[in-house]
Parts: C-alpha cells; sequence; structure tokens
C-alpha cells in the first residue's frame, strides 16, 4: 500500500512543480516581455516625464489643490489619489455620509447662478481617475484665469484646446486630462514670464 501511494504521489507533485514552474513563473515573465516588447510605455505605467522626472501618469489621478490648477474628481482611494487602494468608496445613492459630502462639496465650489458639474463632487469608480468633463473645466477656468492673473478667454481657450473627443466620434464622452491641462497652463505661465 505504501509503494502505491509513493508511486501515486510522484506524479502528483511533479505535475504539481511543472505547473508551478510553467504558470508561476514562465508565462508571467514571457507576457511581461512580451509587454515590454510591443508596448513598453503601458507596461510600465505610461508614466509622463518633465525635466527629466517622472510627474504623472496618463493613466492614474493625481490632487492639485492650488487655485492655480484646474482639480480633478475627488478621490476614494485610499487617502486620495493612492494608487494601491484603488477602489470607490462604495457609498450608494442612499448613504447619508455620501450626500453629506457632496453637499458640502457643492456649498464650497457653488458660484451664483451656475450649478456644480457632478463630476466635481463625486468620486469614479477607481477613485484614479485622470479626467474631468469639459463642463468641469470651464466651470474652474475663471478661478485658474483669476489666480494665474491671466484673461479669462486665454483659458477658456486653453480649455477647449484640451477637450478629447470620443473615440471614432460616438465611443465614450468628451473629456480633458487634467494633468496635461496643466502641465499646458504652465507652460503658457512660463511663456508670460511667471
Amino acid at each position: 500500500m505504501t509503494k502505491d501511494f509513493i508511486t501515486a504521489l510522484r506524479p502528483a507533485l511533479v505535475m504539481t512543480a511543472l505547473f508551478a514552474l510553467l504558470l508561476g513563473l514562465a508565462y508571467p515573465l514571457a507576457l511581461t516581455g512580451i509587454g515590454q516588447a510591443i508596448f513598453p510605455t503601458q507596461a510600465n505605467g505610461s508614466l509622463i516625464e518633465q525635466d527629466d522626472r517622472i510627474i504623472g501618469s496618463a493613466i492614474a489621478g493625481q490632487n492639485f489643490t492650488s487655485d492655480r490648477y484646474f482639480h480633478p474628481r475627488p478621490s476614494a482611494a485610499g487617502k486620495g489619489y493612492d494608487g494601491l487602494a484603488s477602489s470607490g468608496s462604495n457609498l450608494g445613492p442612499t448613504s447619508q455620509t455620501l450626500a453629506d459630502r457632496v453637499k458640502g462639496d457643492v456649498a464650497a465650489l457653488r458660484e451664483p447662478g451656475r450649478p456644480v458639474p457632478s463630476d466635481l463632487v463625486t468620486a469614479s469608480a477607481s477613485g484614479l481617475d485622470p479626467h474631468i468633463s469639459p463642463d468641469a473645466a470651464f466651470y474652474q477656468a475663471g478661478r485658474v484665469a483669476q489666480a494665474r492673473g491671466l484673461p479669462p478667454e486665454t483659458v477658456r481657450a486653453l480649455v477647449e484646446q484640451s477637450v478629447e473627443r470620443p473615440l471614432f466620434g460616438f465611443i465614450g464622452e468628451p473629456r480633458i486630462h487634467v494633468l496635461n491641462l496643466n502641465r499646458r497652463l504652465d507652460r503658457i505661465g512660463a511663456n508670460r514670464g511667471q
């Protein structure tokens, strides 16, 4: 009986070791190599560099708090824009906590006669959305222009130029990448001697 057990155990152990090496080591290494060879930018996080240093990612939002910059959507990821804690708040439409937070954010952003765009007071599902709607950017244009001492028309034109249109004209919504918009804004400021 012991001999039968050992005879049956040997192939099981060999197959376990083989599949562990194949699926736990060889397959991930092959996919990583293919990803690095074909899509190196995406495989490395779609990082954005400026002056030889990494300033952000094209696929993950980051927080801007100064009035000189356009602000992104609120983040529910960890303590805000934490890629290791990417998730929504899991607060539903009947949650009093969510309702109170949104009311507070609306009150802080409200300008007379202008409704606050919903994406300025609600987090995305991942908590890391790098985009805002054109309405959200236009809503902030006056504040940014005033903080930077720029003509409002200049800032509004920059927002208009930064709109990413839907893929093939119908897939997705018009959107603006906040980091790219703020980088373009900094270049305008640099051109003006700021």
